[in-house]
């Protein structure tokens, strides 16, 4: 069983000596990137302007990363609101020396949060349909690029699963470990890409993107499905949150309300307007 486990020790960045582009920061990027052209897609088979989607571009980066950020310091790290605020919204430490150090620390349920807040002035101030129109669209591109964000994780070592005997096991040296441990993030990344192919084929080969919010619930209810069972194999995220509520994570608990609201916009929601043609 050992023998197909593997030991873990990438270089997390490239040295350009006046930057170091992180591996991280190049997932994002993929991500959004990725993301965009996906969009143009779905908006060019809606009949929406280029317009309309470079502000939905604009919208769902700030929305997404400010989210993402926040969340996790709210979840998970709330010490940096008074030992190192500024630290919260710039890619840089200042407490115990001045260090460029990326967007880290970035958490899903904040960014998911976010990018619907996002997504309601976006519909409010450019496209004027209704807020789950959009929802129901750019949840695909989110999907896949869920699964970026993960490799990402992998690359810098973080978020990693339980020590495991497993063949699946992956020593991450860069934690000076020589246990292996799940990779957890790559159990998350592969069935993200699951995720999407079903928001995918669920788009283009049904009429289910007619029925507002089944969708965007479909998403929810299969992200944080996979997000749930993933948190049962991670190392909590906070020291002494394994059993944050019963038998349950920080994780797991805050993936529950998500799942809950997707299961009742796929099957309970009715439409209180006629979508804007």
């Amino acid at each position: 069983m050992f023998l197909l486990q593997i030991e873990w020790d990438p270089t997390k960045f490239i040295d350009l000596g006046f930057f170091k582009l992180h591996f991280y920061s190049m997932m994002w990027i993929v991500a959004f990137v990725l993301g965009f052209y996906i969009t143009k897609r779905i908006y060019k088979n809606e009949n929406q302007s280029d317009e309309a989607l470079d502000s939905l571009f604009i919208y769902s980066v700030l929305g997404i990363m400010l989210g993402a950020r926040l969340g996790h310091v709210i979840f998970y790290q709330r010490g940096l609101i008074t030992e190192d605020f500024f630290s919260i919204f710039l890619p840089f430490k200042f407490q115990g020396g001045f260090e460029f150090t990326g967007f880290q620390g970035l958490a899903s349920h904040g960014a998911a949060i976010a990018m619907i807040i996002s997504m309601y002035i976006y519909n409010k101030k450019v496209l004027h349909k209704t807020v789950l129109w959009i929802l129901d669209r750019v949840v695909i591109p989110v999907a896949l690029g869920a699964v970026f964000v993960r490799i990402g994780n992998f690359i810098n070592s973080e978020i990693i699963g339980k020590e495991t005997d497993s063949a699946f096991g992956v020593v991450f040296k860069q934690l000076g470990e020589t246990q292996a441990r799940h990779p957890a993030q790559l159990y998350e990344a592969f069935s993200y890409i699951f995720v999407f192919l079903i928001l995918f084929y669920f788009y283009w080969k049904t009429k289910k993107s007619e029925q507002q919010g089944f969708l965007f619930g479909l998403f929810l209810v299969l992200l944080w499905t996979v997000r749930f069972f993933v948190e049962f194999v991670k190392v909590a995220q906070v020291d002494g949150r394994d059993d944050y509520v019963w038998f349950m994570n920080t994780g797991q608990v805050l993936s529950v309300p998500f799942i809950l609201i997707g299961l009742y916009f796929m099957f309970f929601y009715k439409p209180k307007t006629e979508l804007k043609k």
